[in-house]
């Protein structure tokens, strides 16, 4: 029965950006936190048109780590601490924002030519309430880094956490799961992590939890304790997450995460004034705060 092992199903808000889609399930209207994930994107699977690509200007976050995990594609990664590096597909790139930093997200110069590629998944992850306010870094792992099991038609691949006796090199700030779970047409794998809060999400293709069939782009949080079968006849991509519960509510507005709604306030207020610092090689623009509500907002 579904409501054995749902807790709650959270279907998306689509957005169209102009060629490709996105669809966002946390926050929800529902609900704010899987663990620590505060912030669920899917992006694409897009083609974009030759000679275009994705230009997401220099904008600013505080009190999150965001996680970029690419199917397809490629990102050019430009920050305020002077990083930049290109994301490709299976790797991971972890930024914290702590007290606050700046970055931009654009289509690589040499894949535009051809019309790049687009598609994988964006999460937020809001951080521990003493560790808002820790210094920004950025850390990106290679795909041959993260550990691999691959077993039944299954070949799960550990984002973050520990998972099926395998930990992943990528810093967690407080007890995280993430991972990327690539089904074989037949393929089956079980879902037995001990964490207290998790979510499955079929990302493409078709699948079912316990014979229950699965929608994509729909985030199903499962109840605590549960150990169920993953399945695919056709073949799915599956993405698994959660972790331990925050240690309490958060806000969000626009691009601002904290425990503090005033801490929101400033941090509005130091974007509108421009007391955060500059992206090198990308400070001739940037997003604007919004003038009237964003998109993604979600208070306790």
């Amino acid at each position: 029965m579904t409501e054995d092992l749902f807790l709650q199903t959270l279907h998306p808000v689509t957005h169209d950006l102009g060629g490709f889609k996105v669809h966002r399930t946390l926050p929800h209207k529902d609900r704010t936190t899987i663990g620590p994930f505060i912030f669920f994107d899917q992006m694409g699977p897009a083609h974009l048109p030759a000679g275009e690509g994705m230009d997401v200007r220099p904008h600013p976050h505080i009190n999150l780590a965001t996680v970029t995990y690419l199917f397809a594609g490629a990102i050019d990664h430009r920050d305020s601490l002077g990083t930049f590096r290109t994301i490709e597909p299976g790797a991971v790139n972890l930024m914290t924002a702590g007290h606050g930093i700046v970055h931009s997200e654009r289509s690589p110069a040499e894949v535009r030519l051809q019309g790049p590629e687009l598609s994988g998944i964006q999460t937020w992850l809001a951080l521990p309430s003493d560790k808002e306010e820790i210094d920004p870094a950025f850390e990106h792992v290679a795909k041959d880094r993260l550990p691999v099991i691959d077993s039944a038609g299954a070949v799960v691949r550990v984002v973050m956490g520990s998972l099926y006796g395998e930990t992943s090199p990528v810093t967690q700030h407080s007890e995280t799961i993430y991972a990327d779970i690539a089904l074989q047409p037949g393929g089956s794998v079980p879902v037995d992590s001990p964490a207290d809060e998790r979510a499955v999400y079929v990302a493409e293709g078709d699948a079912t939890l316990d014979g229950l069939q699965l929608l994509p782009q729909v985030l199903y949080v499962l109840r605590p304790g549960i150990s169920a079968t993953l399945r695919s006849e056709r073949g799915a991509h599956v993405m698994l997450c959660g972790g331990a519960p925050l240690d309490g509510p958060r806000h969000v507005w626009w691009n601002f995460v904290s425990s503090r709604r005033d801490r929101i306030n400033q941090a509005k207020d130091d974007w509108r004034n421009q007391r955060f610092p500059l992206v090198p090689d990308d400070s001739a623009e940037r997003i604007p705060l919004p003038v009237v509500t964003p998109k993604t907002v979600s208070y306790p």
